[in-house]
């Protein structure tokens, strides 16, 4: 691999202008096949397969009224008064407007349906007076009709007493034409009291039915008392917007044709918010953060190479990559979900390793020709050297991106993909692109000072020649653990989720529709819940609904239940569906376990209980992703300590360099959650709602971390080896490793911070917290772990550090990161100079 890349950088350094012409031609290709392949991201996080995403698809198959996402307007009157007339008939027509736009299926009236609350309300209070007033007359009737039957049994007995009378005088042929004739009038009497009672019970049965119906009507409004669509002081209104499929499968350009409509509508004394289900931004690429991030890392380079041109380079050759990358990637979005902020880790990662991976051979390259070599010649060996390392470090960061797709969560994987894309482009542009730019800037890369020194013996590496005090070694170690530990503390309590309005930015209409909602509604109804009761049988229209009282009363009886609506039924009548409304907002800690107790609730006559909406898919999205996280783990530390073996031939380096990841992981999540989660310096991060950690950004930070953290491992202990295989002890070689690799490595890790940091202004709390949490991994990595414990660590454990079972050692192949064996055949300096080491240096 040396030989092949010191080859290439010297062909790349002779066809200099052919390798920059070339590379301007993939940037242009590129750009243009995002111009004609490009489509739209989205900023909704969805998982195919999730308990929210089967009930989404059950109500689209058997209750498609119910179905497709829906977000929420809040109007407001912007002097808090109560809403005029022709506000509200302005509001009404702003609603039934944007039914005509793309993909919206319908907007609720906010004032039409509190109407229709109100008016329920009441119609129950004047059912029951009716009905109380039938009950009485019922009663009255029921009393005159059993005088009379009381009057009709005392003529019968009256009759009866005549008849016999009569029959005793012997005279009862005589009176038998009038007493038949009384008979048939007493008969009559209660023939036709008897229709009356039959009549009376009619309607008596009829009034308890309607009693019944009411009730049970009146029971379904108790149960929904909680929820309104106008604020009690009638300043507020909360309007849904329901689209015709998912919020994550609507196009951005029908969601911003909505906001537009809102936002333009121009009511007199209202303004109109959208919630983030409609308003979700997508993040720009670059902003002010950003680009002040860029300008940082344009400083360190400036202050560690001196020159204006050393400065420009790396930041030029990456900006290329970043390109080109992004760029290519985002043609894909045509085709692909994308989500928002995944080409932004792509200009993260492009930024990052592509700065530090051009700094690398161009630091190689100054020093070597501050030694006096010629400079074609010194190209090609800063490629086939440094070059090589950077192809191999590479690759570490390359195994922990893609294997991103091994979590079986699609935008995941996505992400993982358009970030190896970006490094990739980084490490072809580092091995190609910077050769070319080199010998096209010459020897200006030096300073006018060094360019007159060179080939001067004062410009060879001086190294140390003793090892560090084994005492500072112990303190170092235990001194750089507890710091650490102490760092990660806070991630004992680390919560998953994604961000809710309250996290938007605080001048955004998505934040001021989340607050006017929490302070006029209560917090829950942004983070309304959908429950779906699939039926053991169909139910009939006549138990309807008695069967939504029953069981929206065991849902309404569950803690942290607020109120409960039903919606309706499916079409074939085995499917019962209800909004819930928590007593908090969809990303606190009683929405979680609310939805958990519902999905185990156990109702008589229901199969199951299904829970969809926006918290329900936030909390499976987080387990889902949380679950990945021990096998992707696993696998990429596997597959990265397997490769680490390969090149430095030894098991306790690996080990010791993977161990230490996970401490500077640890100590990563514990300042994240600090922050983002906890609130500390949110001042200082612009967090002004603290809540739970982005749900994917463990998984995220271990990879991109892990890769980088691997980098730096190999550009410092590679360079310890090759002092220990020239002869150096194992002690003194760890010295003299990190004397020379120590410049350049810190030099790029304030780089690859300082781009990250960057990202922490953004307007997006999801960039925010990636850029923050990849920021401050690189630092405690970097800074305390390969530059503090581990070369610690290695002084302690001396020779062991390099030892390597002999039947593994005869097996595996000898990987000469460093190119170590070309820079012998194509000496930089004299050859009595044995001990000096190779790794680039400053």
């Amino acid at each position: 691999m040396a030989s092949l890349l010191y080859r290439l950088g010297r062909f790349s350094a002779r066809r200099a202008w052919l390798v920059i012409v070339a590379w301007t031609a993939i940037l242009v290709l590129a750009g243009g096949a995002f111009a004609l392949f490009g489509g739209t991201l989205t900023s909704a996080v969805s998982i195919p397969g999730t308990a929210t995403q089967k009930v989404s698809d059950e109500l689209a198959a058997k209750f498609p009224s119910a179905s497709g996402g829906r977000g929420t307007v809040v109007f407001t009157t912007t002097d808090d008064s109560t809403f005029t007339a022709a506000q509200k008939t302005a509001i009404g027509d702003l609603l039934r407007s944007t039914v005509d736009r793309n993909n919206v299926k319908s907007a609720t009236n906010p004032f039409d349906t509190q109407s229709q609350i109100d008016d329920q309300a009441g119609q129950v209070i004047s059912g029951r007076q009716k009905i109380t007033n039938g009950t009485a007359q019922i009663k009255a009737g029921q009393v005159q009709i059993d005088a009379a039957m009381a009057q009709a049994d005392a003529g019968q007995a009256q009759l009866d007493a005549s008849r016999t009378q009569a029959e005793s005088a012997g005279q009862l042929a005589a009176a038998a034409p009038l007493l038949d004739a009384q008979q048939a009038q007493i008969d009559a009497g209660r023939t036709a009291i008897a229709g009356q009672q039959e009549t009376l019970d009619a309607s008596r049965t009829e009034l308890e039915a309607q009693s019944t119906t009411l009730e049970q009507g009146a029971a379904l409004l108790d149960l929904a008392a909680g929820i309104r669509q106008v604020s009690t002081d009638e300043t507020t209104a909360v309007a849904s917007v329901q689209f015709d499929t998912s919020l994550n499968q609507v196009p951005a350009e029908s969601k911003n044709a909505v906001v537009a409509e809102l936002n333009d509508a121009g009511i007199d004394g209202v303004t109109a918010e959208v919630s983030n289900d409609i308003a979700a931004s997508i993040p720009e690429i670059l902003g002010p953060g950003e680009i002040g991030g860029v300008i940082v890392a344009a400083v360190v380079l400036w202050v560690m190479l001196g020159t204006l041109i050393g400065a420009g380079l790396p930041l030029l050759n990456a900006l290329i990559g970043v390109g080109v990358g992004v760029l290519a990637s985002l043609a894909l979005s045509g085709t692909v979900e994308m989500l928002s902020v995944t080409p932004v880790l792509g200009v993260m990662l492009g930024l990052a390793v592509g700065i530090d991976y051009s700094l690398f051979i161009l630091n190689r390259h100054r020093t070597q020709l501050r030694n006096g070599l010629e400079l074609h010649e010194s190209i090609g060996l800063a490629n086939g050297t440094s070059g090589n390392a950077v192809v191999f470090a590479g690759a570490t960061v390359l195994i922990a991106l893609l294997a991103l797709n091994l979590t079986g969560v699609p935008f995941l994987g996505l992400m993982g993909t358009v970030g190896a894309v970006c490094v990739f482009v980084a490490i072809l542009i580092a091995i190609t692109l910077t050769p070319a730019m080199l010998s096209v800037v010459g020897t200006r890369i030096l300073t006018k000072k060094a360019r007159v020194r060179a080939g001067s013996t004062d410009n060879h590496a001086r190294v140390p020649a003793k090892p560090m005090n084994t005492v500072r070694a112990v303190v170092t170690v235990v001194g750089g653990i507890i710091v650490l530990l102490i760092v990660a503390i806070p991630a004992l309590s680390m919560r998953l989720g994604l961000p809710a309005g309250s996290s938007e930015p605080l001048n955004s209409s998505a934040y001021q529709a989340n607050k006017l909602a929490d302070e006029k509604f209560g917090a829950g109804v942004n983070g309304p819940l959908l429950v779906v009761a699939d039926l053991d049988t169909a139910i009939t229209a006549d138990d309807l609904v008695a069967e939504q009282v029953r069981i929206g009363a065991a849902l309404k009886a569950e803690n942290d239940v607020v109120a409960v609506a039903p919606i309706g039924a499916s079409d074939d009548d085995l499917l019962l569906a209800f909004q819930v409304i928590p007593a908090e907002g969809p990303t606190s800690e009683s929405t979680e376990q609310l939805v958990r107790d519902l999905r185990g609730l156990e109702i008589d006559g229901v199969t199951a209980l299904g829970v969809a909406g926006n918290a329900s898919g936030n909390i499976d999205v987080s387990e889902k992703l949380a679950a990945a996280l021990p096998l992707y783990l696993l696998v990429v530390v596997g597959l990265s300590v397997i490769i680490l073996i390969f090149v430095f031939r030894s098991i306790l380096v690996p080990v010791t360099a993977t161990l230490g990841f996970v401490l500077s992981l640890f100590a990563s999540f514990g300042a994240i959650t600090a922050v983002f989660q906890w609130g500390w310096l949110g001042v200082v991060f612009g967090i002004h709602d603290p809540g739970p950690i982005l749900s994917f950004l463990p998984i995220l930070v271990v990879g991109v971390l892990f890769g980088l953290a691997m980098d730096y491992q190999l550009f410092l202990v590679s360079g310890m080896r090759e002092s220990y295989v020239h002869g150096a002890s194992a002690r003194l070689a760890v010295q003299r490793g990190v004397h020379a690799g120590r410049t350049v490595v810190i030099a790029a890790a304030l780089i690859m911070a300082s781009v990250f940091s960057g990202f922490i202004f953004s307007n997006s709390v999801m960039i925010q917290s990636i850029g923050f949490g990849l920021g401050i991994g690189v630092l405690l990595d970097a800074f305390v772990v390969r530059l503090l414990i581990i070369p610690a660590v290695m002084h302690l454990v001396g020779d062991a550090a390099w030892w390597l079972p002999k039947w593994l050692d005869r097996i595996l192949p000898n990987i000469d990161v460093e190119g170590a064996s070309l820079e012998r055949l194509h000496p930089v300096v004299p050859v009595s100079e044995p001990e000096r080491v190779t790794t680039p240096i400053a």
